[in-house]
Order: structure tokens, then sequence, then C-alpha cells
């Protein structure tokens, strides 16, 4: 997964895949996800980022076990 916050644009791209596009829907205005050829999630891009996410610039990764697994 690819996280990228272009500060020229205020554009904010989380990728989760490396695929081509097929299919692009705007769920809400500015909000954009991107679908493979299978209609797999490819990836979700934030248009004027800045105005819906707090500090666009700063990113926190945190991976949660679930209670079966043995982490």
């Amino acid at each position: 997964m690819k996280v990228i916050y272009n500060t020229e644009t205020d554009t904010l791209d989380l990728i989760f895949r490396d695929e081509a596009v097929a299919e692009s829907d705007e769920v809400r205005e500015g909000i954009i996800v991107d679908y493979d050829q299978d209609g797999k999630l490819v990836s979700i891009e934030v248009l004027n980022a800045s105005e819906h996410v707090h500090e666009p610039e700063t990113m926190v990764y945190q991976a949660k076990a679930s209670k079966t697994s043995p982490l």
C-alpha cells in the first residue's frame, strides 16, 4: 500500500494495488474510487484533501491483530 499527498495539488492518493485502472467512480464530490478490470479496488483519491483530512502531510500506520491471531 502506498499513500501519497501532493502539496501542490492538495490531493491525497491511497494506492492499494499496482494495477491498471479500468473504471473510476466519484462516490462523493472530490472522492474518486478506482477499480481494476475485475472490479477490485485499486486506489482512492481525495481532491482538496486539506479540507477533508486533518494534517494530510502526516500519516500514522497501525496494524491490529485479530483476537484469534497468535500475535
